[in-house]
């Protein structure tokens, strides 16, 4: 090889790093090397700890309609209001309205999930082989919240 297309070979390697190293930092939905702080959500509810051992509210969302992407919006506005959601996927029933499933029989957990999805029906669906404490299943009336702008 050339020096000249050595050359052309590593500026074009190094452009390629700084544009990775600009979308990881500055593109990220929560801000450069920031987590997000729910303690100041203003738009929704924050979900607690969950009452036995303090640790976080773990949540499955299954999208139950052929609409793609409703799964992976969802997580992002249940992770917006402090849920720890640990798994997604697709649903095999189809269903019109939003269904929040309490698996470990915390109903009030499930009433806050409801609300920061902007509805939903909560359901007592006890289930300790799913190893998450709610399931969401997302209905093809939900709306995601639009995504804010960062330029």
């Amino acid at each position: 090889m050339t020096r000249r297309r050595i050359a052309l070979v590593g500026a074009t390697a190094l452009a390629l790093v700084i544009v990775a190293a600009w979308v990881v930092g500055f593109g990220s939905h929560t801000g450069a090397n920031a987590a997000p702080d729910v303690s100041k959500t203003a738009d929704g509810p924050i979900a607690p700890a969950r009452p036995a051992g303090g640790q976080r509210i773990t949540v499955e969302v299954l999208n139950a309609t052929r609409i793609r992407g409703l799964a992976r919006r969802a997580t992002l506005t249940l992770r917006d209001h402090g849920f720890d959601v640990v798994s997604t996927g697709n649903n095999p029933d189809l269903f019109d309205s939003t269904q929040v499933l309490a698996r470990t029989g915390h109903r009030d957990l499930a009433v806050l999930a409801a609300k920061a999805m902007g509805g939903g029906t909560v359901l007592m669906r006890p289930d300790s082989s799913r190893d998450v404490d709610l399931t969401v299943l997302i209905g093809a009336s939900w709306h995601p919240p639009t995504e804010p702008f960062y330029p």
